[in-house]
């Protein structure tokens, strides 16, 4: 029988899966007058290339985010004050770590400065540092050597022990924790760059691969998470994101003499379509099937985007 409740749309075997699967005007729902805190200027500098946020979908997608997020932030602290008093307190503040996944050209980094700009204007948790795990890519050079230059974004081409040290010392409490940083312009490490946290409330962990997880292993960096994103969009969509974002590319970052892809600033429109094009079916979509879309499952929410890159749907995990 209907529950009368459209928040509560399931699937029609509730038992086929872990998920509450909300419609956006279902989703919009939930964000119970929360205030909206972005202004549209602001908005338009949290923006990725080739996309298209608009302050109405803020106020029905990441506003009741926000608000889930902040309570699941208040219940999280509550279990470590009575955790520290079992074990005779003392313990440090540590902060809640939220994990963003996702496909190339998705739009995990706009979703993660979106998400970063709205916690933070909640009083209970002001600073929230955003991290990308593209720094904990091996340098350049030494993804020559090994021979795995073309599997750029895949697991072996990042150095996981290094990014799990890294949560782990946000996690242990360490008042100052150093990630390496990535330019995108170069196309690798910058070696004389860190960004420096120093005790932030909330941590977001934006990346391809953060909720891998396995056997070859004991511990990986999704063990770390309290919270973790999948933002999620059919394969036919992402591809012509992709091209799109790159031919954008083409006629602006990649005319700086300083890019790793000046080169391709000089390419026909034509031989540009079929260079992006190769690039998404032998790299972007092949680590996508063996690799990303493999841990969506795994993620306490998923976000889906339809063809015009905006969320329609939202699947929620059952606690």
């Amino acid at each position: 029988m209907a529950s009368g409740n459209p928040a509560l749309e399931t699937a029609s075997d509730p038992a086929a899966t872990p998920y509450i699967d909300f419609s956006r005007e279902a989703w919009a729902e939930l964000r119970n007058s929360t205030p909206l805190t972005l202004s549209e200027s602001d908005l338009a500098e949290l923006q990725g290339i080739n996309e298209s946020v608009s302050i109405r979908e803020v106020e029905e997608v990441y506003l009741p985010l926000s608000r889930l997020l902040n309570l699941h932030i208040g219940a999280t602290r509550e279990l470590h004050s009575v955790t520290d008093t079992f074990l005779g307190g003392g313990a440090d503040r540590v902060p809640y770590i939220i994990g963003i996944a996702g496909s190339v050209a998705v739009g995990k980094s706009t979703t993660a400065r979106i998400l970063r700009a709205l916690l933070a204007r909640w009083p209970e948790h002001p600073k929230v540092d955003l991290v990308t795990t593209d720094g904990f890519l091996f340098p350049n050079e030494v993804l020559e050597t090994r021979g795995i230059m073309n599997r750029k974004g895949f697991p072996e081409s990042y150095d996981r022990p290094r990014l799990i040290r890294f949560v782990a010392d946000l996690k242990a409490g360490k008042p100052r924790v150093e990630a390496p940083v990535y330019s995108h312009l170069t196309y690798d490490i910058m070696p004389d760059e860190r960004l420096v946290l120093e005790r932030p409330d909330i941590v977001i962990v934006e990346g391809l691969n953060v909720l891998q997880s396995g056997t070859e292993r004991p511990v990986f960096v999704s063990d770390f998470f309290d919270f973790s994103i999948y933002v999620d969009a059919r394969e036919e969509d992402l591809h012509a994101w992709f091209r799109d974002r790159f031919l954008q590319l083409r006629r602006t970052a990649f005319r700086d003499p300083s890019s790793y892809f000046r080169r391709f600033a000089e390419l026909t429109r034509e031989d540009a379509v079929e260079f992006a094009d190769r690039v998404w079916h032998e790299i972007n979509l092949v680590n996508l099937r063996e690799n990303i879309a493999p841990t969506r499952e795994r993620a306490h929410l998923v976000l889906e985007k339809g063809p015009r890159h905006g969320a329609e749907r939202v699947r929620l995990r059952r606690m």
